[in-house]
């Protein structure tokens, strides 16, 4: 009797917003079809997301997602099928007061938003941080004292003339030996506890699940991804994906939109093309998340 091939990759790590999910925070159908091929062959699939679990459940619920999800930029690693949180790190709050005084000694004053801990943590939101509309609650503050009342995973920076990459560059040139910073989207410079990144996250899950770096395929569209490339296998950047990430990959597939993960996911799975379908109009508008606070 012939021995089962084994898949390529045992596992299987997507970021979210500009890589599994479409600009309408759907997953495709040729993308999920790809997917559940590949973890019917040996592979897990593992959602590795910017996002903190407060703001990934409702997601990893509507795709019936049951894994494992790596949250927050690797600081909580979330058990989807059993809504339960399994670790979690927080910022340290005094070291980050003290980045953010260095970096606005630098910039100026700089608009400001953090996400607390926990399962159910509230996105925090200071006076002028851009944020667009959508249907989880954020909780308005008027001080920047109010940041620290309670535990955080992480603090969010904007200023109003920097770009991110100056801005992100700049804050790791003052406060990098306090705090960790990276950049996960447009309007998302992110002040991390030093040396988390997705790749700690990642390795945590990989390490129950019984899997190494070297059985890992990894996809991303940011510079945040840089970290958990250089730990996975091989990293595929999206075509969409930020000059950053795409420097450092090893190979760049399609869009998000464009089906890119199983573009990748079919060729080294060896899976069926399915024919394309036509994708509906949506029929209202979307009600997608706030997109400076995902990544």
């Amino acid at each position: 009797m012939t021995p089962p091939v084994p898949p390529p990759f045992r596992l299987i790590a997507t970021d979210l917003d500009g890589t599994l999910l479409r600009s309408d925070d759907t997953v495709s159908e040729r993308t999920c079809a790809a997917l559940a091929s590949a973890t019917a062959a040996g592979a897990a699939h593992i959602v590795v997301t910017g996002r903190t679990v407060a703001w990934t459940r409702h997601i990893l619920d509507a795709l019936d997602y049951r894994g494992l999800a790596v949250c927050g930029q690797g600081a909580q690693v979330y058990h989807a099928g059993e809504h339960r949180l399994l670790t979690s790190v927080t910022l340290d709050r005094q070291l980050a007061a003290l980045a953010l005084a260095k970096i606005e000694a630098e910039v100026g004053p700089l608009r400001l938003a953090a996400s607390r801990d926990g399962m159910d943590g509230d996105v925090l939101v200071g006076p002028g941080y851009r944020l667009q509309e959508g249907p989880l609650p954020v909780v308005p503050i008027n001080e920047a004292s109010e940041l620290w009342a309670a535990p955080l995973n992480k603090v969010y920076l904007q200023h109003p003339t920097l770009d991110d990459d100056a801005l992100a560059e700049v804050a790791r040139a003052v406060a990098g030996g306090f705090v960790g910073v990276t950049m996960a989207g447009s309007g998302i410079v992110e002040l991390l506890p030093l040396g988390l990144s997705k790749a700690t996250g990642l390795s945590l899950a990989a390490r129950r699940l019984g899997v190494k770096a070297a059985d890992t395929i990894a996809f991303g569209d940011m510079p945040n991804d840089v970290p958990m490339f250089g730990w996975a296998a091989h990293g595929v950047a999206m075509a969409n994906a930020h000059p950053e990430l795409k420097a450092v990959a090893d190979e760049i597939t399609a869009s998000n939109e464009e089906d890119g993960i199983a573009v990748v996911l079919e060729r080294l799975f060896g899976l069926e093309h399915p024919e394309p379908r036509e994708r509906p109009e949506p029929s209202e508008p979307s009600e997608s998340p706030e997109r400076p606070l995902s990544g």
